[in-house]
């Protein structure tokens, strides 16, 4: 099995907020992505998906917990001691427009990391620039236009060239395709599968998507409030989510054959302040099978059915009391 390339134990971020309060944004997360794997993390907005990512490779710096990259700990390490593993941990951020500065040109865009981590020449820097645009699928007389004169789709593929200039061994990739129709998006799709499978990069896809989680990832992290309610294989939580959240996310998951019947559960209530976290699970108030002691105690996460590889914090899981019933899904 191959090496973890990255390893997040129980990590903590908080950010403070007026009145001298506190937000809670991630609660004791813990996930591990090997050479090659790509993990999918979801979760409604605002459940520290973003955070999580920006944390892991240390564009925020974490409250408590430890982040080992490549078996080394980067915790506690400075920006400055931060910037040499810059070239080995690269995200791609949402928003290619805000990305890219509007007054480089696409060509020096994409070398620009080359010119930070490498000792390439100008004229080596050009051509690499040159191959990277031509392995994203962009024609070479792109790169002397700025960003403005190109399209969404193409911008994405600028960010995910830049991404990869220096061969990365971790890429973070925050919410990639959502900005995009859906013919580019299948394309950069597309793009993603053939680098993982060249480059053998471990990836943390981050989306709203269901449907592009589930063609991308190997595994999947599902998000609540910034506390992990299921970790398990990718196939696993679409076809059996043992969590009551994450059976409620997936059920507004649309099949791709047109006849199938869908039933979604709509979750109702509001979602508890981050600022003022619930002592118990923190989706009993809104779980349609949560009891009394699901809000005094917080679940850990245990294995379902005996199975290590599958994980969800959910104290009726024992019981089998954790499927949502039938009569709470509508068409």
């Amino acid at each position: 099995m191959n090496a973890p390339v990255l390893e997040v134990d129980r990590l903590v971020k908080h950010f403070p907020a007026p009145r001298g309060l506190t937000v809670h944004a991630v609660n004791g997360v813990s996930f591990t992505i090997r050479e090659g794997e790509t993990l999918g993390v979801v979760g409604e907005s605002g459940s520290g998906k973003s955070t999580i990512g920006r944390t892991v490779i240390r564009l925020l710096a974490p409250t408590a917990g430890s982040i080992r990259f490549r078996g080394r700990d980067i915790t506690r390490l400075s920006d400055a001691a931060c910037r040499p593993l810059r070239a080995d941990m690269q995200m791609v951020f949402q928003d290619p427009w805000s990305a890219l500065n509007p007054r480089i040109r696409i060509g020096d865009l994409i070398a620009e990391p080359l010119k930070l981590h490498t000792r390439l020449s100008a004229a080596e820097r050009r051509d690499r620039a040159e191959a990277l645009a031509l392995r994203v699928r962009l024609t070479p007389e792109l790169l002397t236009r700025y960003p403005a004169e190109l399209s969404g789709g193409q911008l994405q593929r600028v960010c995910i060239a830049r991404a990869i200039a220096t061969n990365p061994k971790l890429i973070v990739l925050d919410e990639p395709t959502s900005s995009l129709d859906l013919s580019v998006r299948a394309g950069i799709l597309d793009l993603l599968a053939e680098l993982k499978e060249e480059t053998r990069a471990a990836m943390m896809f981050i989306s709203h998507d269901l449907g592009t989680v589930k063609l991308i990832s190997d595994r999947i992290l599902v998000l609540y409030l910034g506390s992990v309610v299921e970790y398990a294989p990718s196939d696993a939580v679409f076809a059996d989510p043992a969590h009551p959240y994450s059976q409620a996310l997936m059920s507004a998951h649309l099949p791709a054959d047109p006849r199938a019947v869908v039933r979604r559960h709509v979750l109702e209530g509001e979602i508890p302040s981050p600022i003022a976290l619930p002592p118990g699970c923190a989706f009993a108030s809104r779980c349609p099978v949560a009891v009394e002691r699901c809000r005094g105690s917080r679940p850990p996460l245990e294995a379902v059915g005996g199975d290590a590889a599958h994980l969800a914090a959910c104290l009726r899981i024992a019981e089998g009391a954790n499927r949502i019933p039938a009569e709470a899904l509508h068409p």
